[in-house]
């Protein structure tokens, strides 16, 4: 019964799927939709792409192993999401379109400094491409997750049978197939996480009931402000996990809904509705962990306690139920895997393949090359996720750093300080990127600090100081940033 509810929702993705393939006629339609999305597909496909597996695995299987610690991320992933919107967005959306119809973001960073050597474009390509194996490998370890919970199938299978899933209707429907399934999948992904801690606690006997038999296990769980072993969490800790909220402002496949709204007057209502979406299902996510404490009668160890979820959902309803609940795993898992091999395809194309080998490749040669690109990097994103040992949310936390790191200030700036130029904006990239990788490598002491901060503060600082050390920017880049200003100013 389970089963079968999965492959009617895989029949409907993949359908949404070719009708967009009918409607997509060029490589703009493939990539940004012909920018013509509404409030609610914007906020929606924005939101879910952004959230992925991780926030129906990953974040409550964080909870269920660190009780209310995992609330500091949810708080600094809905800080950054307000920010994100409220910063970003409009200015954008309106600054891409100046800067030559900018369709991604390294064309966007090309044109807004008129960076004629092309070195800034295939640089921010390459991050792109580099850390969206991570990111995308993290969404088939998921999937391999949830197919062998559903099926039962090997590891190795289930992984490969969901990475099939995702590149069918990706390789066919591009940008259009992935906001309108993303428009669905994320009211499918809210509805589950709502009614699956509220049915458990209801089991329980009610929210005190639920916050005694959780605190008998460990109290420690319910402090926010320790570890379960009861040590105070301290200042780097702390700061790491609300530090996820900076890596908004760096995230291609999020930034590129930016970019995609039809108007930028529609930015304000797709806001209200992103943070509330993002606010439930954050809460939900952790209330999930917590509830899975003192629900659950096998205790979960090391990877397995990413299964809280699937094991809540298969023990709390009727198959038929339980099936849309995972299919809601499902979907969180091909709305964040579909829009980055998108990302990665754009930049591979139109970043890399175009500019240093076919400059005068046609529309239909650039969008079959873009869907062949998604073959290419669904299987190295597979050999990544190959491991079953694997944890989502480490894959999700090192690839949203590198992004935060290497494009979030290059981003913010470019949009609000008129003195920043392109050899700026390419120290902070390279300066950012590289530091994620390196910090990575190192630890104990100020290395277990999350790798995120200092990355976007030495890329913020590489920033301003090579501006202000090098040439001020030309007058041409001058007047398109006191264009957009002026109009933001009216």
């Amino acid at each position: 019964m389970v089963g079968a509810t999965f492959v009617v929702y895989v029949c409907l993705v993949v359908g949404i799927g070719y009708v967009a393939y009918r409607r997509t006629k060029n490589l703009s339609d493939y990539i940004l939709g012909g920018r013509r999305l509404g409030s609610w597909v914007t906020a929606l496909s924005a939101s879910a792409s952004d959230m992925s597996g991780w926030l129906l695995l990953g974040l409550p299987g964080y909870a269920y192993a660190a009780g209310l610690e995992a609330g500091w991320i949810a708080l600094g992933l809905l800080i950054g999401t307000y920010f994100n919107w409220r910063l970003v967005a409009a200015r954008l959306r309106h600054f891409s379109f100046i800067a030559g119809d900018s369709q991604t973001l390294p064309e966007f960073f090309e044109k807004r400094f008129h960076d004629e050597s092309r070195l800034l474009r295939v640089v921010s390509a390459i991050f792109i491409l580099l850390f969206f194996l991570f990111y995308t490998s993290s969404g088939l370890v998921a999937g391999g997750k949830l197919f062998n919970a559903v099926f039962d199938l090997p590891y190795h299978w289930a992984v490969t049978v969901g990475a099939l899933v995702i590149v069918i209707y990706t390789f066919f429907g591009g940008f259009l197939a992935v906001s309108w399934t993303d428009l669905f999948q994320g009211l499918l992904m809210a509805l589950a996480l709502l009614i699956v801690p509220v049915m458990a606690i209801s089991n329980l006997g009610g929210w005190g009931a639920t916050l005694s038999t959780v605190s008998e296990i460990n109290p420690a769980f319910l402090n926010a402000l320790t570890n379960i072993k009861s040590e105070p969490l301290g200042l780097l800790a702390t700061a790491s996990l609300v530090a996820w909220g900076l890596g908004y402002f760096g995230q291609p496949h999020i930034l590129a809904r930016f970019k995609a709204i039809r108007l930028v007057a529609d930015i304000p209502a797709a806001r209200r509705i992103a943070v509330s979406w993002v606010s439930i299902t954050l809460l939900s996510a952790v209330l999930i962990g917590l509830v899975g404490i003192g629900y659950l009668e096998q205790p979960l160890q090391g990877a397995d306690t990413e299964k809280v979820f699937i094991l809540l959902a298969d023990a709390l309803f009727h198959p038929v139920i339980a099936g849309i609940c995972l299919a809601a795993i499902l979907a969180a898992i091909m709305s964040t895997a579909d829009s980055q091999l998108l990302v990665s395809v754009a930049a591979f194309t139109s970043d890399l393949y175009q500019p240093l080998f076919r400059r005068s490749a046609s529309e239909q040669e650039l969008m079959w090359t873009g869907r062949f690109a998604v073959l290419l990097i669904a299987i190295i994103a597979l050999v990544l996720a190959w491991n079953p040992e694997r944890k989502v949310l480490d894959l999700v936390a090192y690839a949203w750093a590198g992004f935060g790191a290497a494009f979030g200030p290059a981003l913010i700036l470019s949009l609000y300080w008129r003195r920043m130029n392109c050899s700026g904006a390419l120290a902070g990239i390279v300066v950012g990127g590289l530091t994620v990788i390196i910090w990575k490598q190192l630890g104990g002491g100020l290395f277990d600090l999350y790798e995120i901060v200092p990355g976007f503060i030495f890329s913020l600082l590489s920033i301003v100081v090579t501006s202000l050390l090098t040439r001020a920017p030309e007058k041409a880049v001058l007047q398109d940033f006191d264009k957009v200003s002026e109009d933001f100013a009216g």
